[in-house]
């Protein structure tokens, strides 16, 4: 195997090697100055892309990246010539090297190559504080919550253990993924845990939301731009850079325009495997809340890219089909903010959120408990509480027997009048819905609670001496 130094002088043997300044220490000093500023400003989490930004002013190259050694150093191109250097590093299976694009006419001499071999000591730091800030991230997990406040894959129903063994077994292979399911059920969420499974856990996850893209920008936002593309404009590495080595989250992909799907297809097509001038390795994970199949068959999603995409698909339940995970998302939900403020659900509360439909899904649960946190008065969360929406008909039927702490028995004779009316006063057909039997139906018919009007137990009477007792329901 040629050794860094031979690869890159086979690179540039094309230019002319004439020095343009005397010393590389100069150019040294200006990426040392940027990097310092970069730290100021956002820690070590920006020295990346601060290092490619100085390092492609310095040498006035079209593009530079830091990138994985694994990956086969891109070809020259006909508006381009590639000089590849290797980053010395710690562990040999997380080689890295820095990958700088001149222009077809640029003079890459022994200045630019001395320039890019310190660079590389540079870079060598830049990636062990990289992988130093993920393992303390990693170790830290467990202890903290997720920066954009989602919660686990929270919950003990059949249909959240076969989703859990679902993701288990998609992370450890290396194919494309489709998540299906309602807003605000989780997806991106099981597209993190898909990535923190898999063994691209250690590279960036980067999440792109496809519905908030302007279709304009498409090109820009996903691919980059190239430097000098027109006047003034700086380049930039797209989301398809950003993700390199690591996974790629399209959430809602069905919000993108047919131009837009086209585009991307191109991209999954030539950089994605494939053998372009910036080929990376990206895994790809997309989301959506509608059914793709069906978009495709209303010539609304491209086909092509549907079957680039819905080669493994993991569905993710909505709240309502999984109400017993209910109250264990809410009880999740306040022990997050127990500090702020310590609460618990009354039984009440807690009957009403297991008879909402949660349209919003477990996002809607989560901000309704951050709201009954910011405005519930005692420490428990009462049935007034919670939002007019979530409390519905069963505040309305509720309410009104509590604050008259109404018994059971009252409460029985009421359904049981509610369900005779149904049926039209059919009185064994209010038997067989009730489960009980023809003798006790008729006890709860007579009976009437205190304070409750005359006018309500003859009404319930009249309507079976009307229907009959052998009168089937209409």
């Amino acid at each position: 195997m040629r050794s860094s130094a031979t690869r890159v002088q086979t690179e540039v043997t094309r230019g002319a090697l004439q020095p343009r300044r005397a010393d590389p220490r100069d150019g040294f000093e200006a990426i040392a100055s940027a990097l310092g500023r970069a730290v100021a400003r956002g820690g070590v989490a920006s020295l990346r892309a601060a290092l490619e930004e100085s390092l492609q002013r310095v040498l006035r190259a079209r593009t530079v990246y830091l990138r994985r050694a694994a990956l086969p150093a891109p070809r020259e191109s006909l508006r381009e010539k590639l000089v590849c250097v290797e980053v010395p590093v710690r562990e040999t299976q997380s080689r890295a090297v820095l990958q700088c694009a001149f222009s077809e006419g640029a003079t890459v001499g022994d200045w630019e190559l001395q320039t890019l071999r310190i660079a590389a000591q540079v870079a060598s730091l830049v990636v062990e504080l990289d992988r130093s800030q993920m393992q303390l991230a990693r170790a830290s997990q467990g202890t903290r919550p997720e920066r954009d406040g989602a919660a686990p894959l929270i919950g003990s129903t059949a249909a959240m253990a076969d989703l859990r063994s679902r993701v288990e077994r998609v992370a450890n292979t290396p194919f494309t993924v489709l998540i299906e399911g309602e807003s605000g059920v989780g997806k991106e969420l099981v597209a993190r845990q898909i990535h923190d499974l898999s063994p691209r856990r250690g590279g960036p996850f980067v999440a792109v939301n496809c519905a908030a893209i302007v279709e304009t920008l498409v090109e820009a936002e996903l691919f980059g731009i190239e430097d000098r593309t027109a006047t003034g404009v700086r380049g930039r590495r797209g989301k398809f850079e950003h993700a390199d080595g690591g996974t790629l989250f399209l959430d809602e992909i069905s919000d993108l325009s047919c131009a837009a799907q086209a585009k991307l297809l191109r991209a999954i097509q030539e950089r994605v495997g494939g053998h372009g001038a910036h080929r990376v390795d990206v895994r790809i994970v997309a989301a959506t809340n509608r059914g793709l199949s069906g978009l495709v068959d209303r010539q609304l999603f491209r086909p092509d890219l549907f079957y680039r995409l819905a080669g493994v698909e993991v569905h993710v339940p909505p709240l309502r089909e999984r109400r017993a995970d209910i109250l264990e998302l809410a009880r999740y939900f306040l022990e997050r903010h127990r500090a702020e403020h310590a609460l618990r659900l009354s039984p009440a509360a807690s009957e009403a959120l297991l008879a909402y439909d949660w349209p919003g899904n477990v996002r809607e649960l989560q901000r309704l408990i951050e709201r009954a946190v910011a405005l519930a008065e005692s420490d428990v969360i009462e049935l007034h509480d919670l939002p007019a929406a979530v409390r519905g008909h069963y505040a309305e039927v509720l309410g009104p027997s509590l604050r008259r702490s109404d018994t059971m028995r009252a409460w029985g004779a009421r359904y049981a009048r509610l369900i005779l009316g149904r049926c039209h006063g059919n009185k064994r057909e209010a038997c067989r819905v009730l489960d009980i039997s023809y003798h006790t139906l008729g006890a709860y018919l007579q009976y009437r609670a205190p304070g409750e009007p005359a006018e309500a137990v003859d009404a319930a009477t009249s309507v079976a001496a009307a229907g009959g007792p052998h009168k089937l329901a209409g």
